[in-house]
């Protein structure tokens, strides 16, 4: 019996396990930290044996598979050892994709897979389609493909993902764009961390689609120098394209195999030129699965946003409070000031990921009225910044960064939390530091 060890006893981890118990192999699953209450019931109630709070390393060495945890780096040196001696080290997403019949839709991106993975997800839902939502997203991929009851799959998968992923095949790739992003996994080159997104097209033939921002230029750049044997369907907001997606004077154009879907953009429920670009992308999937138009019209409309994405939280004595908890990087900050002509209270900092600011300096200096720098140690924002922005403050806890919001804003003015940057510094994840910012912006008076 093979023996497979997991790495990480978080959603993916314990779905790896499950998946694997399932299919017959001798499993053991070890977390470096502490699980959570929820997990370790789960493991006992399947009898798979674990350990948390340390590795060990001679039952970990002596594994068939390891599955690890897209959250482990490389770099850890028990990693190393594995990689010495030869051990096969793959994702969840690798292992799960064995086991299922169903179509994959793969989607990734530096910015917008998570809006654009639900809004798929929910036109071909919507659409009367046996679909199943995973990877960076709800439940595990593997512990759903245990019953494999789905016909489709909709994938949100993150670089780390993908880089684990050796025979794992899309049958609709989704690239949005590729702008740097946790460089710090990358040996601080972006070429790395582009070549890592382009993994999502690993074993894909010409006749499988591949969708993609044609105007982003990092992705444009490595699609020239490679040849990719796929067919290839670009969405742009600038060109008309003869198959694939483009807006033209305020109209959604979707076209694939002779078909033609329209769409005005002021109808959509995600607004701002980015969600165009992710609402062609999930049209000209439904499109390329023969959704019909009345079928895709009817789910844009119902379609409701993502949680800590440009996020409305309240308006209070004329301003308004947006959560943005979700940009993590700069790119993400980048088109959040673009959504909005008012003036800008803005509240960003936290894990710093190589991040490179040059590309929001202007937006910033143009809207941002001033910038609380929320961190434990934000010398890199204040040392770029503290020329560009009127008023910028050090702050070291969110309450203090959203009263202090509150005491500079003004009628008119909008609150935004856009951090670009990880949460890890003072808050769980990204998810705990959003809704903290609600609950204390709800609290205000």
């Amino acid at each position: 019996m093979e023996k497979i060890v997991i790495l990480g006893g978080g959603e993916s981890g314990v779905g790896a396990a499950l998946l694997a118990k399932a299919k017959g192999f001798e499993v053991f699953l070890s977390d470096k930290a502490a699980l959570s209450e929820h997990y370790k019931i789960v493991l006992q109630q399947a009898a798979i044996p674990y350990e948390e709070g340390q590795h060990n390393e001679e039952f970990i060495l002596d594994a068939d598979i390891i599955i690890k945890s897209p959250g482990i780096p490389d770099k850890v040196e028990l990693i190393k050892k594995l990689k010495s001696l030869r051990k096969p080290i793959i994702s969840e997403i690798e292992f799960a994709a064995r086991y299922t019949k169903a179509k994959i839709v793969a989607i990734t991106g530096s910015n917008g897979k998570t809006t654009t993975t639900l809004l798929t997800y929910h036109l071909l839902k919507n659409a009367g389609l046996n679909v199943g939502l995973a990877g960076n997203i709800g439940d595990s991929f593997a512990k759903q493909v245990i019953e494999d009851t789905f016909d489709y799959f909709v994938l949100e998968l993150s670089s780390f993902q993908l880089d684990n992923c050796f025979d794992f095949k899309a049958d609709i790739a989704v690239l949005l764009n590729i702008t740097p992003d946790h460089l710090d996994r990358y040996d601080y080159k972006f070429e790395n961390y582009v070549a890592s997104k382009f993994r999502v097209l690993q074993n894909m033939t010409e006749a499988d689609n591949f969708i993609f921002y044609q105007e982003s230029e990092a992705l444009a750049n490595e699609l020239a120098a490679r040849h990719i044997e796929v067919n290839q369907l670009p969405v742009s907001l600038e060109n008309k394209v003869s198959q694939g997606a483009f807006l033209e004077d305020g109209l959604l154009n979707v076209l694939y195999n002779d078909s033609l879907f329209t769409f005005p953009q002021e109808e959509l429920p995600i607004k701002g030129s980015h969600n165009a670009i992710n609402a062609m992308t999930a049209i000209l999937v439904a499109k390329s699965l023969a959704i019909p138009n009345e079928a895709i019209a009817s789910g844009l409309r119902s379609f409701t946003s993502v949680e800590h994405r440009l996020e409305p939280v309240r308006e209070l004595r004329g301003v308004t409070y947006v959560n943005d908890s979700k940009a993590t990087n700069v790119d993400s900050v980048f088109y959040a000031l673009g959504s909005f002509d008012n003036p800008i209270i803005l509240i960003m900092g936290g894990v710093d990921k190589g991040n490179d600011y040059s590309q929001i300096e202007e937006l910033v200096k143009e809207k941002v009225k001033a910038l609380i720098c929320l961190g434990v140690d934000n010398h890199k924002l204040l040392d770029y910044f503290q020329k560009t922005v009127p008023l910028i403050f050090d702050i070291h806890d969110l309450k203090s960064a959203v009263v202090l919001a509150n005491e500079l804003a003004t009628e008119g003015d909008v609150v935004l939390l856009s951090p670009a940057c990880a949460s890890f510094d003072l808050f769980k994840n990204y998810e705990d530091r959003g809704r903290q910012f609600k609950t204390i912006v709800n609290e205000l008076n």
